[in-house]
């Protein structure tokens, strides 16, 4: 009686098995594009990002690019890189995009070290919901002045975890230790505006410290670099240099200095050259 009972068992089983088989398909439907706006990724009302989500995407395939708006730590919005969106949309169409907002910095808000912990707290939480997302939680970070430097300072520093593949690095300060800065800007006042003392050991040169070649080691991401020969912000002495201390670790990158300022005044030429290295680190490292 027992061994009936048991191959009964074995036979409810089976048609059990195959009818859960039958029952719930998988579904296979490509994913349709999704644009979130304005994701809380903290307390503080400028701790949000837009991110866009492409069709069709997957948790193996569908990798990210970060874009952060420069502004000299103390001002600008995401809205800033709204053509960089529509840019890489275009000709990356299976990345997901993520254009961020930082606390900027004022007298209750020092820049330093927050908005380099507000770029980890935007990489953990995308992290966290990639399965959710659909998609693989490596970044590319593309940024503009002030937003380059938090880029290449997080990638060179902050980034445990080496889930950053790339940096496009456009007219970013990579080294305050270069004499132009002490020439033309009052640096201890700005240091007593942005930096939080009390965040790091006693003693810290911060001119060092809040430099990103400073940090540059052979973990360091391939980095490409755009800089201007009369950036009256910038000096493109900081392109030069910073290629010369990846170059010693033997990181990839590129440098292209060009006739102009800050960004704002060079050729349609010279930009279209700088979309088109920046997309080649996209499809290459991304």
């Amino acid at each position: 009686m027992k061994k009936y009972l048991f191959f009964s068992v074995l036979y409810v089983l089976s048609l059990v098995s195959c009818s859960s088989d039958d029952s719930f398909p998988i579904d296979n439907t490509p994913l349709e594009a999704e644009t979130r706006m304005n994701v809380s990724y903290g307390s503080h009302p400028q701790q949000v990002y837009d991110l866009y989500l492409p069709a069709g995407r997957t948790a193996t395939d569908t990798k990210v690019i970060m874009l952060i708006h420069g502004g000299g730590w103390t001002s600008g919005d995401k809205s800033d890189m709204s053509a960089s969106v529509a840019f890489l949309q275009t000709l990356h169409p299976g990345h997901a995009i993520v254009n961020v907002n930082y606390v900027l910095a004022d007298a209750q808000n020092p820049a330093f070290p927050n908005q380099f912990l507000d770029i980890k707290s935007i990489v953990s939480k995308l992290t966290s919901e990639s399965v959710e997302l659909h998609i693989n939680p490596e970044f590319g970070m593309v940024g503009t002045s002030a937003g380059a430097h938090l880029a290449m300072m997080y990638d060179y520093k902050y980034d445990t975890n080496n889930q950053v593949k790339f940096v496009a690095n456009i007219v970013g300060p990579s080294d305050f230790t270069d004499p132009f800065f002490v020439e033309n800007f009052p640096i201890q006042p700005i240091i007593d505006q942005l930096v939080n003392e009390d965040a790091y050991p006693a003693g810290t040169n911060f001119l060092e410290e809040l430099s990103p070649g400073f940090h540059v080691t052979g973990s360091a991401s391939p980095t490409c670099m755009f800089y201007g020969n009369e950036d009256p912000l910038v000096p493109e002495a900081n392109g030069t240099t910073l290629k010369a201390k990846l170059d010693a670790n033997g990181v990839e990158n590129v440098l292209r200095i060009y006739n102009g300022g800050h960004g704002n005044d060079w050729s349609n030429a010279d930009f279209t050259e700088a979309q088109g290295i920046i997309s080649s680190y996209v499809s290459e490292h991304l």
